[in-house]
């Protein structure tokens, strides 16, 4: 398939407290693998972990390409870390790089919300992109607390809802399932 080929290009929100947000947009990535398309992916507050998605892109190259822009600890919404708000507006200076020089045609900001909702990112500034992006281009925004700015812009907001996980029993995530 052609660059620009899925037409004008939408913005996709997964947001909600459910499981499955990042899953989708993998998913996403994956299909669109499968048609030739590009996919750019970066994860906003997440570090070198043993995510299982780090080595099952790394099989889907040359097509996606993931980057991710946090450290492997938990963000303290409270009191951000200088060291996370460095590393998310870091993150961010890339995304704009992808987005704005139409490095892809599906581009992922997997957990951009929960970035925005923890105050490490400004919302208007991910809003004046998200406005701008350019047509032929898919954009992704992921993770729990979208802002309501964010969820108007988009095209199509998808809420994931937790009815019952089996972490109330004390299971961990598990390696291939939930990381």
């Amino acid at each position: 398939m052609r660059p620009g080929a899925i037409g004008r290009g939408y913005v996709h929100v997964y947001t909600g407290n459910g499981k499955g947000k990042t899953t989708a947009s993998l998913g996403l990535a994956v299909r669109a693998a499968g048609h030739g398309l590009r996919v750019w992916i970066l994860q906003f507050m997440k570090g070198r972990i043993d995510y299982g998605e780090l080595e099952g892109v790394r099989m889907l190259s040359p097509y996606v390409e993931l980057r991710q822009a946090g450290r492997d600890a938990f963000v303290d919404r409270q009191n951000p870390d200088p060291e996370d708000v460095r590393l998310a507006r870091e993150g961010w200076g890339l995304a704009k790089e992808a987005i704005l020089g139409r490095k892809a045609d599906i581009v992922v900001l997997d957990e951009i919300n929960c970035a925005m909702h923890f105050g490490l990112l400004p919302v208007e500034e991910v809003l004046e992109i998200v406005k701008g992006k350019p047509d032929g281009m898919e954009l992704i925004l992921t993770g729990r607390g979208a802002p309501q700015e964010i969820i108007e812009a988009a095209d199509l907001v998808t809420e994931m809802r937790e009815v019952k996980h089996y972490y109330g029993k004390g299971v961990d995530a598990r390696p291939g399932v939930e990381r």
